[in-house]
């Protein structure tokens, strides 16, 4: 089964926690127990999976990906959002999560993450269910 969802960023760089909109769309698949792949169908966006219960790590990892991945260093594309294609790449377009008991199955500490670094933007996330 595929479905999706749309969100909204706010800034250039940012990291939306999509955990509960996913297990929203698991849960009411009726899947108890397989597999949910999350991708990211653009080329300025990732995903990831990562700490939930510190907002701090968020900010650390887009002020390193900053450092590694620089808004501006000369970058031939015309466009002018090379770095996002950059971190993107770096993150990821997908992740495959397990689900059991009708639940995404995630360490305790853990979230999904939306990954944006050419907001703000309307984005879609698209899920396969199975």
């Amino acid at each position: 089964m595929i479905t999706q969802f749309e969100l909204q960023t706010n800034t250039r760089d940012e990291m939306l926690e999509i955990t509960v909109e996913i297990n929203k769309l698991v849960g009411k698949s009726g899947i108890k127990e397989g597999s949910c792949t999350v991708f990211i169908p653009h080329t300025t966006a990732g995903i990831t999976i990562n700490e939930n219960a510190d907002p701090d790590v968020r900010q650390d990892i887009i002020r390193e990906l900053d450092k590694i991945v620089p808004f501006a260093d000369g970058y031939q594309h015309l466009e002018g959002n090379s770095a996002a294609h950059i971190k993107a790449s770096l993150m990821g377009f997908s992740q495959t999560i397990l689900i059991d008991q009708g639940r995404l199955v995630l360490g305790t500490w853990q979230g999904v993450y939306f990954c944006e670094f050419d907001g703000p933007r309307r984005r879609k996330v698209v899920l396969r269910l199975a």
